[in-house]
């Protein structure tokens, strides 16, 4: 195995495998069975905090510590988890990091795409053997499900509600039933225990397809919201910004604090859809920027900078990326952007430089 430092994105358990082992090595507390930490570590892993030993833990996730305690709880259970939110709440995140932290496997996934089948959530077949011996359990190519089933892990299903209906409710039997029929065989895989799901889903994209109750019913869901206060938000986008930077190895300094600021409170105003003091309502574009799209505009700033500009961020370096992140629809978003521009931006002390980058891009 590549040294994670060598990797583009290592996975989680590879990451931060020295937190685990410290987790693993200190947690006196009951484990459910095949749980590599118990529910109490795990949710210290996600949540950051001084080991007794002096050790310190980094956040993976800056929120409300119940929601975290919620998911972590329901995993312990024979209830399968889903995390729903707008786009870029770290439904993602939060789902890598408790596979991580539970299996210390977060691979086991199911990307959710609309022309997906249900190959994709049970098991494929080996044509080739398929064809030269029949069906044989050495011909079947198990899904990540499947995997999860048969070794007492967290499966991860990306993007649930993309994934056409009919294929959803293939988790139902899994679900309820805790077993995977193959009847091709006249068999059945029979999960064991540790064997949880951890589903995503939001309902802003487009093609969203809805659950059926029954499905639903067999979920606990948590909903992870948006950062409360623009000081929690810019902090988060400011660690993110300096994790992301360091893999790339982008020769930038530490990130922007005012820069990031500046980009938090614009996307903070436009999705609510009045200024911070509350005294100017405004009209809210079709794009939700989130945290997420925050720090991509911020990463893609500190990268023009480094490699075309004297390698500290400015305005003209983010007006880009900020531009793209709002104007999703070439007219409505357009409109809304201009005069967001106008009337805001324009008349802010110190905003002037990012008032004239924005409306040369505009140009």
């Amino acid at each position: 195995m590549e040294k994670p430092e060598q990797l583009l994105r290592p996975h989680a358990e590879n990451q931060y495998q020295d937190e685990l082992a410290k987790l693993k090595e200190l947690d006196d507390k009951p484990r459910p069975a095949n749980w590599q930490l118990s529910p109490w570590a795990t949710v210290t892993y996600l949540m950051g905090g001084e080991l007794e030993d002096g050790t310190l833990i980094e956040p993976k996730y800056f929120g409300n510590r119940r929601l975290i305690e919620i998911a972590v709880a329901t995993l312990a259970t024979d209830r399968a988890l889903l995390l729903v939110g707008i786009p870029g709440t770290a439904k993602t995140w939060v789902s890598e990091h408790l596979a991580a932290a539970i299996s210390h496997d977060s691979t086991l996934l199911v990307q959710g795409t609309a022309g997906m089948n249900e190959d994709a959530m049970r098991y494929g077949w080996n044509y080739a053997r398929l064809l030269s011996e029949g069906p044989s359990p050495e011909a079947i190519v198990p899904s990540p499900i499947m995997h999860a089933m048969q070794g007492g892990k967290i499966a991860r299903v990306e993007e649930l509600t993309r994934i056409p209906s009919d294929v959803q409710d293939t988790l139902i039997t899994i679900l309820s039933e805790k077993i995977l029929p193959v009847p091709e065989l006249s068999q059945e895989i029979q999960a064991r225990r540790g064997f949880n799901i951890i589903a995503t889903a939001n309902d802003r994209d487009k093609g969203v397809n809805e659950l059926s109750s029954a499905l639903r019913r067999r979920f606990n869901t948590v909903v992870l919201p948006l950062p409360n206060s623009l000081e929690e938000e810019v902090k988060i986008v400011k660690i993110r910004v300096e994790k992301i930077g360091s893999s790339l190895e982008l020769p930038t300094p530490e990130a922007p604090l005012k820069e990031i600021k500046r980009l938090v409170t614009i996307f903070r105003e436009l999705r609510s859809g009045a200024t911070q003091d509350g005294r100017t309502k405004l009209k809210v574009p079709s794009s939700t920027l989130s945290t997420a799209e925050a720090i991509s505009v911020i990463n893609s700033g500190q990268a023009l900078a480094a490699h075309f500009g004297d390698g500290t961020i400015k305005a003209n370096d983010l007006a880009a990326g900020i531009t793209g992140a709002i104007v999703k629809d070439p007219v409505q978003d357009k409109t809304i952007w201009l005069e967001y521009l106008e009337t805001i931006v324009k008349e802010r002390k110190d905003w002037k430089d990012l008032y004239r980058a924005c409306k040369e891009i505009m140009n």
